[in-house]
């Protein structure tokens, strides 16, 4: 592959613009011979009457028949199918044209569904990089200049608070104005030349362009682009995923120049450039649809280009392959998710977390689990093949790969491999204490690697996953049940007493009255038996397992204090001290985005006071503290600021919550928030009903419900001394029993 491609395109009236890395800066080539296509497979009579029809389509250019297999199951048996390729003059045409195949040709003449469409909805860049084989991946470091305005500010059109770097552009008086904003701008844009704008809100792109024609700046004077001008791709939507609704902002260009909306890449919040440069890499996506897209929408990219080059399968528009039939038995075992052990509730200690490293990833890459494996579509009579059976499922996995395909194992693992590899190796590295940048760049690599391994197994399971299949992700599940009862069996055959696994990771402490085989010894056995590297994560000089919050017992009698309870536990909520002297939350308040920052630092507080006393009313001397001041006025409001996301427009609210309170006085300053964004404000009185329940971040005022963050904060103590059986009944008795506090409270 030349490493002279390009890592940005531009799309105009069938046109295509590539912009190549330079060590000054980047230079364009314009691309006229290009012909974006969709394909077609269908009946061979419909597909001619298609293509006659479809030849004097003015945005048709050409229209051909070519082999391609449809679907990974056609290729793992090495056929092909004939499929009518339609280019198209413009790349936007592509989906037109396939709403008309649908819609007009295909309905009244043609039964519904006779025709099936590929490569109908990729992104233009990505669409341009794998039909001309090009690695955007970036040549050379990127040079990036980060752009911050305030949600007030963007609302009111207000560029003089306009932040570059973080620092803000200010007048000569110090107080800023637009017209000195946009000169500091375009002197910084001059001088450092980025190749990627880094922009807080995308809608920076348009306030700022016009404003700058507002203040007379002529075109060629003021570009946020590396020429004049700029595009909207895409307006804004909401959406659902998962039964979380999210909420997409306005996409755009500007020429020359890759843009990433920090308030819409979730790649770029979770790894910064280093991983988006690194998942570029491996999708074949350019930076720019990188950053925006989901961690679903990455290895669908990767598998999309992999299927592509090596397996000649095309991206079908819509999945068409169902669930198959299976009998009621099958059923009943398959519809299960991961192993997990109850937790027991309480204090413990001396324990130890074993984690199945990237167990999932590893299911499919060890036992070949792939959409044409499972119950594979392979005649008998054929050729032989070897086979296993999934357990307690009896699916059986084919483990022949054809010879038509240029790789050596089933798709997923190809998909899968490599980055396992990379991940692997990036560890490795990190474990020889590279210097600084370095570091941050293994570290962020590996953060992307992380999450799309993450979701490769739920995606299976996606109803509209162009490469899934449900019997992969019951067969994955199976695989993993069958994993962690084979670790749990050696596990208590050599000592040891599990307190808490959930899926791939298991929490052990040695049993009572049992001298235990070592328990790195045990490891490594259980990772030889099952072929899945099991790691020891850490150790702990004691973990609690919280139960959950309906079940937790009335409060102990005085004089009780027992360390443990047997109330049903909380699968992901534990906090604890690793011998290293780091503690470890999940699932408590302070790891809630929502908790606000003074009851997440007080939630710290109690668990440091919980371990350097072991004593429950030595904890409630401390949140006796924080209450005094907190109703004392001592806490910044700032810090009582609760972060929450929306999930409906606000005439669709039909209760007066706190999130449509916030939402109204949004309205009241004419910001707009629509589904999936998030709202911030503080509690003023929670009593009052409509908008002056809250206050915005935003506004002046210092008023805050002392109240109801007493509440808050007696719910974040009661999960810290709840697995010692404390109910908040017990913590309210303890804050009036006239005890004096001890010293130890005034520590954190």
């Amino acid at each position: 592959m030349s490493r002279t491609d390009p890592y940005a395109f531009e799309f105009d009236d069938g046109t295509v613009r590539e912009w190549r890395l330079t060590d000054r800066g980047a230079e364009p080539t314009l691309v006229e011979d290009y012909t974006p296509a969709l394909f077609v497979s269908g009946p061979d009579d419909a597909l001619a009457d298609l293509r006659a029809r479809l030849e004097s389509d003015p945005k048709t250019v050409e229209t051909r028949v070519e082999r391609w297999a449809t679907d990974l199951h056609e290729a793992h048996v090495g056929e092909r199918s004939e499929l009518l390729r339609v280019g198209c003059d413009r790349v936007d045409d592509v989906r037109q044209l396939a709403r008309e195949i649908r819609g007009v040709h295909e309905s009244g003449t043609h039964a519904p569904g006779t025709f099936r469409l590929f490569d109908v909805d990729l992104e233009p860049g990505f669409r341009y990089c794998l039909d001309r084989g090009i690695d955007p991946a970036p040549t050379r470091e990127l040079r990036t200049l980060r752009l911050e305005l305030e949600d007030r500010e963007l609302a009111d059109g207000d560029v003089s608070g306009l932040r570059i770097e973080d620092e803000p552009v200010a007048g000569e008086d110090g107080g800023g104005d637009p017209r000195s904003a946009l000169e500091t701008l375009r002197t910084r844009l001059e001088r450092e030349d980025p190749d990627v704008l880094v922009v807080s809100h995308g809608e920076l792109i348009p306030l700022l362009s016009e404003h700058a024609t507002e203040l007379g700046f002529e075109e060629d004077e003021f570009h946020l682009g590396r020429v004049p001008g700029w595009t909207q791709l895409a307006g804004e939507n909401t959406y659902e995923s998962y039964g979380r609704v999210g909420h997409s902002p306005a996409r755009y260009r500007a020429p020359g120049r890759a843009i990433v909306d920090t308030s819409n890449s979730f790649l770029w919040n979770q790894s910064g450039l280093a991983g988006l440069e690194y998942m570029v890499e491996q999708t074949g996506r350019p930076l720019q649809e990188a950053a925006w897209g989901s961690i679903g929408t990455l290895l669908t990219s990767r598998q999309i280009r992999l299927a592509r080059r090596e397996w000649a399968v095309l991206a079908p528009q819509n999945k068409w392959e169902p669930e198959r039939f299976s009998d009621l038995r099958t059923l009943h075992a398959a519809d299960r998710g991961g192993f997990t052990f109850e937790p027991k509730v309480g204090f413990h200690e001396d324990v130890h977390e074993i984690d199945f490293a990237s167990l999932y990833p590893r299911i499919i890459c060890e036992h070949g689990i792939s959409p044409e494996t499972v119950d594979c579509a392979h005649d008998a009579g054929d050729f032989v093949h070897d086979s296993h059976r999934v357990p307690e499922l009896g699916y059986e996995v084919c483990e022949h790969v054809p010879e038509a395909t240029d790789g050596d194992a089933a798709f997923l693992p190809t998909v899968l491999e490599p980055l396992l590899s990379d991940r692997g190796d990036i560890k490795a590295r990190l474990a020889d204490d590279p210097a600084e940048p370095e570091a941050s760049r293994l570290r962020a690599e590996s953060g992307a690697i992380k999450w799309v391994l993450v979701s490769c197994f739920g995606y299976q399971g996606y109803r509209n996953a162009k490469y899934g299949r449900i019997e992969c992700h019951e067969a994955i599940n199976a695989y993993a049940r069958d994993v962690a009862l084979t670790a749990k069996r050696r596990l208590e055959d050599a000592g040891w007493r599990i307190v808490h696994g959930i899926v791939d990771s298991l929490w052990v402490t040695p049993r009572e009255g049992v001298e235990p085989e070592p328990l790195e010894a045990v490891i490594d056995e259980i990772s030889a038996d099952v072929g899945i590297p099991l790691e020891h994560d850490g150790s702990y000089e004691w973990v609690c397992f919280v139960p959950l919050r309906d079940s937790i017992p009335d409060g102990p009698d005085e004089g009780a204090g027992a360390f443990e309870s047997g109330s049903a536990g909380a699968l992901t909520k534990y906090f604890g001290k690793r011998e290293a002297g780091a503690y470890k939350f999940r699932g408590i308040e302070l790891r809630q985005r929502s908790t606000p920052a003074f009851v997440a630092e007080s939630q710290r507080a109690f668990v440091e006071a919980l371990d350097r006393e072991r004593d429950p009313e030595a904890v409630c001397d401390v949140l006796e503290r924080r209450l005094s001041s907190l109703r004392g006025g001592d806490v910044d409001p700032s810090a009582l600021e609760i972060t929450t996301r929306v999930s409906k427009p606000l005439s669709a609210y039909r209760k007066r919550t706190r999130t449509v309170a916030a939402l109204e006085r949004y309205e009241r300053r004419g910001i707009d928030r629509q589904p999936g964004q998030s709202v911030r404000y503080v509690v003023a009185d929670d009593d009052a009903s409509g908008p002056e329940r809250v206050r915005l971040s935003f506004e002046a005022g210092g008023e805050y419900d002392v109240d109801y963050y007493a509440t808050q904060l007696v719910r974040a103590c009661e999960s810290v001394l709840s697995p010692l059986g404390w109910d908040r009944s017990r913590i309210r008795r303890a804050l009036h029993d006239g005890r004096l506090l001890e010293l130890s409270a005034f520590v954190d």
